[in-house]
């Protein structure tokens, strides 16, 4: 999802000498078959959004995969790029990765002021580590290599799949499924009362493009709305986007997460970036993209 929007908008911004690799062309956890890469193309710029990625019900179940598979991207590609004398860097890791303990908004200081949520724990410590790299690489070898931490990114491209799709793809196929079946009610993870904030992914791209022009300080960057909408509330939009005229019920055996994720974005806003996409307007792109496929 996030790597297709940002392939976009480098074309909408005028980039043409585009390198792009599937992941059947160039497996990025294994560190010969990356090194091999690097050495035969010598790119200038580096973009990572490549990761393994779920929601609370994945992360639970597979946490091995999401640590080691998480740690294996990162450091083989930012190792990479240094011993090929990249120009400049962005990784991407995620909002979620902040602790409990934060206060919100979530400052960038914040990263390390506590333990990760547990049901996201073997995610975030695997890119929080690589986080860390690029600020050391910089310290160390004054490589120009940065991170930005994205609040929950939603979008055209997103996993529709009912284990491994985030809160947004995984209600939009409840809902339009209980519509097509004609079910009186859809059953949600949690309590409803969580709080989430939203990006769509095309201002991420755009955002991420926005830092790799403007951005080369030591510490990482956060990228959000600055709005908070909680699960009730976004199960309702997307009811109402869907069409679907039934009831919400809410299973509160199963656990919620981070009760609350705002993170801080003022640090790229004084940079002179915002987003242009509002909640409605994005969850109405991804229901039509949904639909088209």
């Amino acid at each position: 999802m996030v790597g297709s929007a940002l392939v976009r908008q480098l074309k909408n911004t005028g980039y043409t000498n585009i390198i792009c690799k599937s992941h059947n062309e160039l497996d990025l956890t294994r560190q010969s078959d990356v090194e091999e890469f690097f050495a035969s193309e010598k790119p200038e710029y580096v973009l990572i959004s490549a990761a393994k990625v779920g929601g609370i019900r994945a992360n639970s179940a597979y946490p091995v995969e999401f640590a080691t598979q998480n740690a294996y991207i990162g450091l083989n590609v930012i190792t990479s790029a240094h011993h090929n004398g990249v120009k400049k860097l962005l990784y991407l890791s995620s909002a979620c990765c902040y602790p409990n303990s934060a206060p919100m908004p979530v400052n960038e200081t914040d990263l390390f002021c506590g333990a990760p949520e547990k049901t996201n724990e073997a995610y975030a410590m695997a890119k929080n580590l690589c986080l860390r790299l690029c600020e050391y690489y910089k310290s160390e070898y004054n490589d120009d290599f940065i991170a930005v931490m994205p609040a929950n990114c939603y979008g055209e491209g997103d996993c529709f799949d009912p284990l491994h799709s985030h809160v947004i793809p995984s209600l939009i196929m409840k809902y339009h499924e209980a519509k097509q079946n004609g079910m009186k009610q859809v059953e949600i993870w949690g309590t409803g009362k969580v709080l989430r904030e939203f990006i769509y992914v095309d201002d991420l791209a755009d955002a991420c493009i926005y830092a790799m022009e403007n951005y080369s300080g030591q510490g990482h960057l956060n990228i959000g709305t600055g709005e908070e909408i909680s699960i009730l509330d976004l199960a309702k939009l997307i009811g109402s986007t869907v069409g679907y005229e039934g009831r919400i019920v809410f299973d509160t055996t199963k656990p919620d997460g981070k009760m609350r994720n705002l993170i801080d974005s003022s640090k790229l806003l004084d940079l002179g970036w915002k987003p242009k996409y509002s909640i409605e307007n994005g969850i109405r792109r991804v229901y039509d993209y949904f639909l088209s496929k």
